[in-house]
């Protein structure tokens, strides 16, 4: 361990902490409480060792730095004053916990004499973020500043992700000690459980499960994402011919192109990836957690099916399905396990010509209930817009916010694998735009795209600042029907079409304008016939572009599982008829 004796400031112990763990980049906000830090930081700046980028709200500044995690599965980092400061970060906070995001946050806090006073803008950060972190803590030494940071960061990354609390009181950030810094690496946790390897035993019992199995499905959600299991997976997947589903997580894990490939499952997932967990008889869960969004009725979930699960967090196994096989350990690791045994064992392991008729089910499914995308010559719909952006932008990072453009995002996209950055957990309107700048700035070479619809769009449109100040050629599309539009589906569907405070149009800004007003650029897409030539201009303008869609006003999102029902049972199934027409069934739907 290097030992610098010399007095330093519990600021600059933080901010060379936080260089010494490769931060690049800090999204934040200064206040009162966290100025001390803000000081030093302006110094570190000028030597250009890290970089802050300026949100416009705290929410905004989370976002990005959970944007910039997703992307590069690199810890991000936030900073934010006590009080408000602090409480803005909560969403921000909340959304990551639910999706597993390293973040290390890191809140200024009222002097130590004054804490529990109610002095100004104290707040208890701590308490108030303990159910929504994966740990957290107040310094309250400066001496221990440099060992908090290191054992945050580790904490953030180590097993199942998320965020981790640091709160600074102002005069922790002020005083001089002699200071000791902790290189990343040095902290010893024994709280925090050593990740397991499978054993040969689990292994042979999978394999010997998979060897019965005449109707496997791969069910894969965002901890595959996170151990970076994309190859190994597809490998898998096509050693076996496995046919693959993901959650809305897992969007990225396969070429969705690939004939393997069932695309999402769920409420809004494809019809035959719902239909097919309807009928596996062995279902392989890797990183992934078995939501009720994607379950449908639990009960009927998979219900002929021996369960597998993968996954690196124990609590998850067991806890809404109780599998035949359970395997605790990264996802990408035990599948190199697999994938060994079964390269010893090659002539031994042999599935595909029991499977081969379940594959040949699937592709008629698959020919018989496609996603529709409505083509009405004097409407605009949104899923041709998706359609076409993914066709013109298929290598781009992709942000979303929460809604019916988030499920048609969904459904339309085929993205590379951390090219995917959504709310799934939480579901979070307001995130797409933050989390584009968090991505944009980790990746300033390529192109970033924020899908976003008119209300989500309105929850922080502030940080339209952020992105003219720093000039990021980000592309923002607003999938603008006039409505909070997954709301309107329901009530339309459930609530007897009484529409509470579901229209946005009254009070909506004119969003070109807006645009412009930040100095971005600003253009608006209304007929079908100028999709793909506004497309191209839109994504290939160099520098940041808003494109307000007009589309379609009473579009809904399906195919639906409705609540209480099961993923088989869907709303607005669309079944090809064998002259090619189609049609949508508005009640739920048997296959």
């Amino acid at each position: 361990m290097s030992i610098i004796y010399k007095k330093v400031t519990g600021a600059f112990a933080l901010i060379d902490s936080l260089v010494r763990h490769d931060v690049k980049y800090i999204f934040g906000y200064p206040g009162g409480a966290v100025l001390p830090i803000y000081d030093e930081l302006y110094l570190w700046e000028e030597k250009h060792k890290i970089r802050h980028i300026l949100a416009r709200h705290e929410q905004g500044a989370s976002h990005a730095a959970d944007g910039y995690s997703r992307s590069t599965g690199k810890v991000g980092v936030c900073f934010a004053t006590s009080g408000p400061g602090a409480t803005n970060l909560v969403s921000g906070i909340a959304t990551a916990q639910m999706d597993s995001v390293p973040l290390v946050l890191i809140t200024g806090q009222v002097a130590r004499p004054f804490i529990g006073t109610d002095a100004f803008q104290e707040v208890d950060i701590f308490g108030i973020t303990l159910p929504i972190v994966k740990h957290s803590y107040v310094v309250r030494d400066p001496r221990d500043m440099a060992k908090i940071v290191s054992e945050a960061f580790y904490i953030a990354k180590h097993g199942r992700p998320g965020p981790v609390l640091i709160d600074v009181p102002k005069d922790v950030g002020l005083e001089k000690f002699t200071y000791n810094p902790v290189e990343p690496g040095q902290v010893f946790l024994p709280g925090c459980r050593p990740i397991l390897v499978p054993k040969i035993k689990q292994i042979t019992k999978f394999i010997t499960l998979l060897q019965q199995s005449s109707q496997p499905l791969l069910y894969v959600g965002g901890g595959a994402i996170i151990s970076g299991a994309h190859e190994v997976i597809c490998n898998f997947a096509v050693k076996f011919q496995i046919p693959i589903t993901t959650t809305l997580m897992g969007k990225g894990i396969i070429n969705e192109k690939h004939k393997l490939s069932l695309g999402m499952l769920g409420m809004h997932g494809t019809a035959y990836a719902n239909f097919a967990v309807s009928e596996c008889d062995l279902l392989i869960a890797l990183g992934a957690r078995f939501d009720d969004r994607v379950t449908g009725k639990l009960d009927e979930f998979a219900c002929n099916a021996q369960v597998v699960h993968i996954d690196i967090d124990p609590a998850e196994v067991g806890k809404n399905r109780v599998p035949q096989v359970a395997i605790i350990g990264d996802v990408n690791h035990v599948l190199q396990e697999i994938m060994s045994y079964v390269n010893s064992h090659h002539n031994r392991i042999d599935t595909v010509d029991q499977t081969r008729s379940w594959r040949e089910r699937i592709i008629l499914w698959k020919h018989k209930y496609p996603l529709l995308i409505p083509k009405n010559v004097n409407t605009l719909s949104p899923q041709e817009i998706l359609s076409s952006l993914s066709q013109i932008a298929n290598e781009a990072y992709f942000t979303t916010d929460v809604g019916q453009h988030q499920m048609w995002a969904a459904q339309f996209l085929n993205v590379l694998p951390r090219h995917w950055m959504s709310s799934a957990g939480l579901g979070t309107m307001g995130y797409g735009l933050p989390a584009a700048i968090g991505v944009q700035i980790a990746h300033p070479q390529h192109k970033v795209v924020c899908i976003s619809g008119d209300a989500s769009f309105q929850m922080n449109l502030q940080e339209l600042g952020t992105i003219s100040q720093y000039n990021l050629p980000i592309k923002i599309i607003v999938i603008n029907n006039k409505w909070q539009g997954m709301v309107r589906q329901w009530q339309e569907a459930f609530y007897g079409e009484r529409y509470s405070h579901s229209n946005m149009q009254k009070g909506s800004p004119n969003f070109v304008e807006l645009a412009k007003s930040f100095g971005i650029l600003g253009l608006e897409l209304e007929f079908r016939k100028d999709i793909n030539k506004v497309l191209e201009l839109f994504i290939n303008y160099d520098g940041p572009c808003l494109l307000d869609c007009k589309v379609t006003e009473d579009e809904n999102c399906y195919p639906m599982v409705a609540p209480g029902k099961s993923n088989a049972q869907m709303i607005g199934v669309i079944k090809q008829s064998k002259n090619n027409n189609t049609f949508l069934n508005k009640v739920p739907y048997n296959k």
